[in-house]
């Protein structure tokens, strides 16, 4: 099994990543972990530095789940013919899950640290409609587009509709 997970901040992806993860015993990628250098917030990686990263994981493993919104880093991972999920669920899902989102450890070093930083986060998430760039529903769509390989776009549906979806494809 491999699978790439496309999608706004909030649509859903690590959640998903983790359960399938876990149900098929494989390793997963949060995106975020090779994008951004480590222990500081908002400091962006070298480009090539994060798509090598992504291709040694992808390239080291017969199984994976990979999931982020940087087209550029997804599109890495579209090279080892995996089935592409692009998670859409709409503003007002992404917004919640993220209000409602658990401490992130790998990411902040403590849950008042990550919630000194929701109101950015929310206007982010916002954005990602309107705004141009790698991290984009306008990339996300044309990386969907272009790619030749399994995919399935996921808009508007349930955690539980996308979880009977995921086992009708029988991988697991």
């Amino acid at each position: 099994m491999r699978i790439a997970i496309l999608g706004n901040s909030g649509s859903g992806k690590s959640t998903l990543a983790r359960w399938l993860s876990g149900q098929a015993g494989v390793e997963s990628l949060d995106l975020d972990t090779v994008a951004w250098e480590p222990g500081k917030i908002a400091v962006a990686r070298c480009p090539e530095a994060a798509e090598a990263e992504v291709r040694q994981f992808c390239s080291t493993r017969g199984s994976w789940v990979v999931e982020g919104c940087y087209a550029n880093l997804i599109g890495q991972s579209l090279a080892y013919a995996p089935r592409l999920l692009f998670l859409n669920p709409g503003l007002e899902t992404c917004v919640d899950h993220c209000r409602k989102r658990p401490w992130e450890p790998h990411k902040y070093r403590s849950k008042e640290e990550q919630d000194q930083y929701l109101e950015s986060l929310l206007t982010w998430v916002a954005g990602y409609y309107t705004r141009d760039g790698d991290m984009s529903l306008a990339a996300h769509e044309k990386c969907y587009s272009s790619y030749l390989g399994p995919k399935e776009m996921l808009s508007g549906v349930s955690a539980n509709e996308v979880e009977r979806r995921v086992r009708a494809w029988g991988e697991m």
